[in-house]
């Protein structure tokens, strides 16, 4: 098996974001025309906008769904901001402008915006909580005031964050479901792979279980194209790039 780039498994982790949170209002049957949607990832050291398209094609209720150019909103990441929470919302409008420009305007009420907020943002609220609520706060206030229609901005569990690592790369690899020869959606036929992702502190480990019973409290359940998955994703630490280098330097020194 072939190991995906590392920043394959990144910009492809949002798709998993829309490919659970896309709901059947979200996707009207008719008439058949591209719908957009909007996700802002929150990273430690970053924000980037994202947007998907999609048609009313759907495979088992859930959507087919590809990317357009990203937008990179200048500056460090929104836990930066802790000391000042409106320059966190200000630095998005930008990217909120040129989303404005890339989506038809007569497609800006019914695009969905989503924003996730992961580690940078999970350290901050388990350490100052008052101080991520007010981030949260001042990112919705700006997402609010945009013409979009506003879905919500939350923190993202490791759990959660690590679940749509896992259907994003599932869904490249077509394991769900893949396109036949006559253009039509069919189910792959294919098991599903598991995900390592690699931070700086610690790596994570997504697979699916073979069913409910194996299934731990921390699990999360999805449903895609028909069929329910258990992911569950078990944490490795100090097995992050920072330990790598650091117990690499205490060789070298040895």
């Amino acid at each position: 098996r072939e190991l995906l780039p590392p920043w394959l498994v990144i910009v492809a982790g949002l798709t998993g974001i829309v490919l659970l949170c896309v709901s059947t209002k979200d996707v009207p049957t008719a008439p058949l025309r591209t719908k957009y949607g909007i996700v802002l990832d929150a990273g430690p050291s970053r924000t980037i906008l994202f947007i998907y398209q999609w048609t009313t094609t759907k495979a088992n209720e859930t959507g087919m769904i590809k990317g357009c150019s990203p937008c990179a909103v200048q500056g460090p990441g929104v836990s930066s901001y802790s000391d000042s929470p409106q320059r966190a919302g200000k630095s998005l409008e930008p990217c909120l402008n040129w989303a404005q420009n890339e989506i038809p305007a007569e497609q800006h009420s019914q695009t969905p915006l989503y924003l996730g907020a992961t580690a940078g943002m999970r350290q901050l609220n388990l350490t100052h909580p008052i101080l991520s609520d007010g981030l949260l706060a001042a990112l919705t206030g700006t997402l609010k005031s945009s013409p979009f229609s506003f879905r919500g901005a939350q923190i993202l569990s490791s759990p959660e964050e690590e679940a749509f690592n896992w259907v994003a790369v599932n869904y490249v690899l077509e394991n769900f479901v893949k396109y036949d020869w006559q253009g039509q959606l069919v189910p792959s036929g294919k098991g599903t792979a598991g995900v390592l992702s690699v931070g700086g502190t610690s790596a994570q480990l997504t697979s699916e279980l073979e069913g409910e019973k194996q299934a731990p409290k921390e699990g999360v359940r999805l449903q895609l194209y028909g069929q329910t998955h258990w992911v569950h994703t078990h944490p490795c630490p100090c097995h992050g790039t920072e330990q790598l280098r650091s117990r690499l330097l205490s060789a070298l020194i040895q």
